[in-house]
């Protein structure tokens, strides 16, 4: 995302010179995650720690900015999610895109928000969170980090993780916005956001026009990042309309 400011190099190799002592550590953190001792909790805490790092490079539209009182209204039945607390906030950020992570941030997009009403997205968020809820968020990143030189600092003989440093962190963000999922987990995410605007009360078609409209983008100049890492719009449009006819949400 050639205009977030967010990314570092993530570090790739380890100095010739490291003292045995950071080895052994750089070689516990290997283990633990080879041996799939990464628990949950110390996912939502890298997590955490990287959104951190996001906000703090990015441009957070203010308390009173016209976008974070309109996501604010939009938002204000939701604060918690599946038993998840949420913390939303928007990038000014012209990109068409939107996040979760493991630790209930939601981060979403100036871009994403001008093409968009409010109901659709409502509708993007829910798929967002539902990668959450369906542990899509935790169990990738788990397997980014096993492929990351992050994976080196992860574990110390405690077993706790310490504060990653800012290149190691860009790592970490840079997994969070251009994660991918297999096609079931985007199926599921979609189903995650379908019945969510059901149970609360909203249009369920807002999910088909959201796809509709990303589609759209997708033919003018350059794909929407949204869209980089996500099945087609158009098929996934029509799978949310043929449900909601079959429940009787639409004709």
């Amino acid at each position: 995302m050639k205009t977030i400011k967010m990314f570092f190099i993530l570090v790739t190799r380890l100095a010739l010179s490291a003292q045995a002592q950071q080895l052994g550590l750089m070689q516990a953190g290997v283990d633990a995650l080879n041996s799939g001792l990464l628990s949950d909790a110390q996912v939502v805490q890298l997590s955490r720690q990287a959104v951190q790092q996001m906000d703090a490079q990015n441009p957070v539209a203010g308390p009173n900015d016209p976008y974070t009182q309109r996501l604010n209204r939009i938002v204000r039945r939701h604060k918690t999610v599946s038993g998840i607390p949420i913390n939303y906030k928007v990038y000014m950020v012209k990109d068409i895109n939107a996040f979760a992570t493991a630790d209930g941030s939601v981060r979403v997009f100036k871009g994403l928000m001008d093409v968009m009403n409010d109901n659709e997205l409502l509708a993007i968020m829910g798929h967002e969170i539902g990668h959450v809820i369906n542990h899509d968020t935790r169990d990738g990143m788990k397997k980014a980090l096993q492929r990351s030189a992050v994976r080196n600092v992860l574990a110390s003989q405690s077993g706790a993780i310490g504060r990653l440093s800012r290149s190691e962190l860009g790592g970490v963000a840079d997994y969070i916005i251009g994660s991918s999922f297999s096609r079931k987990q985007e199926t599921e995410a979609d189903d995650y956001s379908y019945q969510f605007m059901k149970k609360n009360g909203y249009s369920v078609m807002a999910l088909a026009t959201s796809f509709e409209k990303l589609a759209k983008q997708s033919g003018g100049a350059g794909v929407p990042t949204f869209l980089s890492t996500h099945p087609d719009s158009k098929a996934r449009a029509q799978r949310v309309r043929d449900r909601a006819r079959r429940d009787g949400l639409s004709r």
